[in-house]
C-alpha cells in the first residue's frame, strides 16, 4: 500500500480513538455481546434475534446517552432492528439507566423481515452515542454471520390439491315395498288386498326388472301379527301369514316367469312396529304408552299394562293395531352399470350417452393428463352448471405449476357453489399459502371440513407459521412433511419420508443433502446434491450460499459438485 495513503488513515484512526477515550467511552468489545440463535434462522418469514450484552464495570459514562440498533447487512441492502436507549446516571431522559460503577447486563430483541439475499449477511450492533453535547463515534460491532433459511423451502406446490369426486355406482340398489293387510286373528289372503293398486305396482316393478338385462331382483317376505292377543296365538298367526304369502308370491313369480329368489320370515308380536306407529301418531297421552314400552320388557306385562289404560286402548285398537297385521313385500333391485371399458369408449366416442357421474368417473379411468383434461372440458360443455369439472381442471393446472389457470378454474367452481364446496375452499387455501397469505388460507381451511387432504394443508400452514412440532404431527408423505421433521431434528424420520416419495424432485434430494450435512455424512451431501442439481441447476448456486453446507465450503468433493 502507498505510504502516502496509509499515513492519513492511521492519523484518522488515532484521532477517533482519542476522541472516544476523551469522552470516557471506549469501543464495546464483541466478547461482551452474544447474539442468539447463531446463525440466525428464518421463522415464519421473519428473522428473530436475541442479543445479550454486558456493559462492564466503569464503562458507561455518567453523562452518556447511547442508542443501540442491530442492523443486518446483505448484498443490496440492510435491515434495521429495534432501537434500545441507554443512559448514564446523570442524564435526564427515558432510556434505561446503566450505573457506571457496576455496569449492567441487558437483553435486546429484534425481528427482521426475511429476504433471500440475507442468506449471505452480517449482523452488527450500531451505536449512536453522546456525552453531554458531544457526539462520540463508537464503531459498529459484528455479532453474527448469515441467515439459515431452510424453513423457507416449505411450498404449497408440494401438496396435492383436492379433487371433486364422482357419485358413480357400478351397482345401484333400490328397494320397493308393499303391504298385504289381514283381518284380526286371520291369515287368509283377501282378493281385495291382492288386487289393490299398491300390490299391482309392486308386481309390475318385479316383472319389469326381470325383463331388463342389466337388472336383478330378490324378494323378501316379512309377516307380522299385532302384539295384542297373546304370544302363542300371534306366533301361529304370523307363521301362517308368512306361509300363505309365500305360496301366493311363488305362484305369481312363476306366472311372470320371474327368476327372483324369495326369503321369508315372520314376527309374532311386532312391538317395534307398534312403537314407531305410536311415535308418529297424534294419540293423546301417547307418551304414557311409550313409557310403558320402555319400562317393561316382558310382552305379556306390556300388553296387560297397556290394556289397563282403558281410555287409550280403544284408540290403539282402532288406529294402530290394524296396521300391524300384515305381510310386507320387499323387492330388492340391483341395477348393474356399464363396464369400465364401455364407459371409457363412450367418453371419447359418444359422451352424451353417459350420465354426469359416469363422465366424471370416466376421467378417473383416463391414463394421461390430456385425456382427463379432454373429458373435463366435455363435461363443462354438457353440464356447465356442475362445479366439479372446473375444480378438477384447476387441480390439473395446479399440479403442473400453471397457477394462473388453476386460480381461474377454482374461481369458476367457487362461483358455481357460492363458496360452499369444501374441496374448492381447500384448493384456494393452497393458493393462498403459495402466495404467502396465511390469514386467507386459515379462513379457507375453516370451510374445508371433510376434505381428506385437510391435515396436510393445516400442517403446511403451521410450518409457514413456524410451529414446527404441530407441522410434523400433521404433515405426511411430502417434501413439506420431511422439512417439518428436519426442523424438529427428527433426521431419521425425515429420511424415511423422503425415501417414500414416489416421484422425487430436486427439493427432495436437496432435503436429503441437508439431512446428510446435519448428520455429518459428507457422502450423502455429495450424492444427493448431485441428484438435486441434475434436476435443477439452480440448486448449485443455492447450496454454495446455504449455511446448511457452510462447513463443507472448502471440501473438494463438495466444491466439485456445486461448481
Amino acid at each position: 500500500m502507498n505510504k502516502k495513503f496509509l499515513m492519513p488513515v492511521f492519523i484518522l484512526a488515532i484521532v477517533a480513538m482519542f476522541s472516544a477515550c476523551s469522552s470516557g467511552l471506549k469501543p464495546l468489545a464483541s466478547s461482551y455481546i452474544k447474539a442468539t440463535p447463531q446463525p440466525l434462522e428464518v421463522v415464519a418469514g421473519k428473522v428473530p434475534v436475541t442479543i445479550d450484552a454486558t456493559f462492564p464495570e466503569g464503562w458507561f459514562n455518567k453523562n452518556a446517552s447511547i442508542a443501540i440498533v442491530p442492523v443486518l447487512r446483505y448484498n443490496g441492502g440492510e435491515a434495521w432492528g429495534t432501537t434500545y436507549n441507554f443512559q448514564g446516571e446523570k442524564v435526564a431522559g427515558n432510556g434505561r439507566v446503566v450505573p457506571q460503577k457496576n455496569g449492567a447486563n441487558v437483553t435486546m430483541t429484534s425481528t427482521f423481515d426475511y429476504t433471500p439475499s440475507m442468506a449471505q449477511s452480517e449482523l452488527y450492533l450500531t451505536f449512536q452515542a453522546t456525552v453531554g453535547r458531544r457526539t462520540v463515534n463508537l464503531p459498529d460491532v459484528k455479532i453474527g454471520d448469515g441467515v439459515l433459511a431452510t424453513s423457507t423451502l416449505a411450498y404449497a406446490g408440494f401438496e396435492n390439491p383436492a379433487v371433486s369426486v364422482d357419485a358413480f355406482q357400478r351397482i345401484i340398489k333400490e328397494k320397493y315395498e308393499a303391504d298385504i293387510m289381514f283381518i284380526i286373528q286371520q291369515a287368509e289372503l283377501r282378493s281385495s288386498e291382492l288386487k289393490k293398486e299398491e300390490i299391482e305396482e309392486w308386481k309390475g316393478v318385479v316383472e319389469n326388472v326381470n325383463m331388463t338385462p342389466n337388472q336383478s331382483v330378490s324378494v323378501e317376505i316379512s309377516a307380522y301379527a299385532s302384539p295384542d292377543g297373546g304370544f302363542e296365538l300371534n306366533d301361529r298367526l304370523a307363521a301362517q301369514r308368512e306361509k300363505n304369502t309365500n305360496q301366493y308370491l311363488n305362484k305369481e313369480l312363476k306366472r311372470m316367469q320371474a327368476d327372483a329368489p324369495i326369503s321369508a320370515r315372520y314376527t309374532a308380536q311386532d312391538w317395534e312396529g307398534f312403537r314407531q306407529l305410536v311415535e308418529k301418531s297424534n294419540i293423546q297421552d301417547k307418551n304414557i304408552i311409550l313409557s310403558v314400552l320402555s319400562s317393561y320388557s316382558d310382552p305379556e306385562e306390556r300388553e296387560r299394562q297397556i290394556r289397563n289404560i282403558s281410555s287409550i286402548f280403544s284408540v290403539l285398537a282402532d288406529e294402530i293395531l290394524p296396521q300391524l297385521r300384515r305381510s310386507r313385500l320387499t323387492a330388492n333391485v340391483e341395477i348393474i352399470g356399464k363396464s369400465d371399458a364401455e364407459i371409457s369408449r363412450l367418453a371419447s366416442s359418444n359422451p352424451r350417452a353417459l350420465s354426469l357421474e359416469e363422465l366424471l368417473y370416466a376421467a378417473t379411468l383416463a391414463n394421461t393428463v390430456d385425456a382427463r383434461t379432454a373429458i373435463y372440458n366435455t363435461i363443462i360443455q354438457i353440464y356447465p352448471k356442475d362445479y366439479r369439472a372446473y375444480n378438477n381442471l384447476g387441480t390439473i393446472a395446479f399440479e403442473s405449476g400453471n397457477y394462473i389457470d388453476a386460480e381461474k378454474f377454482f374461481t369458476f367452481a367457487q362461483n358455481l357453489t357460492g363458496g360452499k364446496s369444501p374441496e374448492v375452499n381447500y384448493n384456494f387455501a393452497l393458493m393462498a399459502l403459495k402466495a404467502g397469505d396465511q390469514q386467507s388460507a386459515q379462513q379457507f381451511l375453516g370451510n374445508a371440513a371433510g376434505v381428506p387432504e385437510l391435515n396436510n394443508a393445516l400442517g403446511l400452514l403451521a410450518l409457514k407459521n413456524g410451529d414446527f412440532n404441530k407441522a410434523a404431527s400433521l404433515l405426511s408423505g411430502t417434501n413439506n412433511a420431511a422439512l417439518a421433521q428436519i426442523m424438529t431434528k427428527n433426521y431419521s424420520g425425515a429420511m424415511n419420508t423422503l425415501n417414500g416419495i414416489q416421484t422425487p424432485d430436486a427439493t427432495t434430494f436437496y432435503l436429503k443433502a441437508i439431512v446428510g450435512a446435519r448428520t455429518n455424512n459428507i457422502n450423502n451431501v455429495v450424492t444427493y446434491l448431485q441428484e438435486a442439481i441434475s434436476k435443477d441447476r439452480s440448486m448449485a448456486d443455492k447450496a454454495i450460499k446455504d449455511l446448511e453446507f457452510a462447513k463443507y465450503i472448502t471440501n473438494p468433493q463438495f466444491l466439485n459438485v456445486v461448481r
